[in-house]
């Protein structure tokens, strides 16, 4: 009845996410990595291995969906765990469903650390729990995946291309629903400048927008983003910056009215976005001097990432 589909790219964490679900339950895990590391999976005897040489978490889950032959097909993530006990509560969540009922997403738990403050990045982490309709955990019909043609491989990242399947279920007029069963989503460490790298996904926001409109947020229950906030703080620097190097060389080191409003809107701005992800979270000298400096940088970038993504959709 139910086949489940971990796409990956070699994670060690891959081992526990197949530990934790039964072993009774076929299991395809569809490798993800590129033909320069293609070596073997680390993987159990019962678990069917496919390919989809690197081409996307998109891509991936297609291949593994479509090599499945159950009515039924859940998706989890290679960085998951499912508790113990999902093998029987995911049954439990997709047998009695209604015919229109094209998928059940689990509930999906995120450990913080206790006994302080949460990071920006396990905040950032934390939002999977309350997030619609994701694959860390999510289990959708064979067929309404047909008629959908499955996940959109314009996506090329584990980005967006989860909302946009949801939407396009919703669209097609089925309903989607919560489960019982429960995964962790264990917070990992991606590094100081991972906040400026998760830019990125503004490219694939562009595609949303033009795929669903721009009320595409508020359809999967999101909040607004900042990328006018971000748009106008990195317009300022530009204009700040541009008349400083222009008016010092012409004027010998006197400085536009426009070019100090625009320097101190510029600042303004960015320390208002620092302290927005500074004041929640521990405040350890750290992760202050994080976020000072990634608060700087992610505007910019977050505008790049968008403006490559509206040039890559109108081409």
């Amino acid at each position: 009845m139910i086949t489940v589909v971990v796409p990956t790219i070699g994670r060690p964490s891959l081992r526990a996410t197949l530990a934790a679900v039964a072993t009774r339950l076929p299991v395809i895990v569809v490798d993800d990595r590129p033909a320069s590391r293609s070596g073997p999976l680390d993987v159990p005897e019962r678990v069917r291995v496919v390919r989809s040489w690197g081409r996307g978490p998109a891509a991936a889950r297609n291949a593994g969906w479509r090599a499945a032959d159950t009515p039924w097909v859940a998706f989890l993530d290679d960085d998951v765990i499912p508790r113990p006990g999902w093998a029987e509560a995911v049954w439990a969540d997709l047998a009695e469903l209604a015919d229109d009922v094209a998928g059940s997403q689990g509930r999906v738990e995120v450990p913080l650390p206790p006994g302080r403050r949460p990071t920006d990045a396990e905040r950032n982490t934390a939002g999977l729990s309350t997030a619609e309709w994701i694959t860390a955990d999510m289990a959708y019909r064979r067929s309404a995946l047909e008629a959908a043609g499955g996940f959109d491989e314009r996506f090329p990242r584990a980005y967006r291309e989860d909302a946009d399947l949801a939407l396009r279920m919703l669209r097609a007029g089925h309903r989607l629903v919560r489960g019982e069963r429960v995964t962790v989503h264990p917070v990992r460490d991606d590094g100081f400048w991972s906040s400026v790298r998760f830019q990125r996904g503004n490219a694939d926001d562009a595609l949303m927008r033009r795929l669903h409109g721009p009320s595409w947020r508020a359809a999967l229950g999101g909040a607004p983003g900042r990328l006018r906030r971000h748009a106008l703080t990195t317009g300022l620097g530009c204009t700040a910056a541009t008349l400083a190097a222009t008016t010092l060389a012409a004027r010998g080191g006197r400085l536009t009215v426009i070019a100090v409003l625009a320097a101190a809107g510029w600042g303004v701005l960015s320390a208002e976005f620092a302290w927005a992800r500074i004041a929640p979270g521990p405040r350890t000298p750290a992760e202050v001097l994080r976020m000072a400096v990634t608060s700087v940088a992610i505007p910019p970038a977050a505008c790049a990432h968008r403006l490559r993504g509206e040039w890559r959709v109108r081409r």
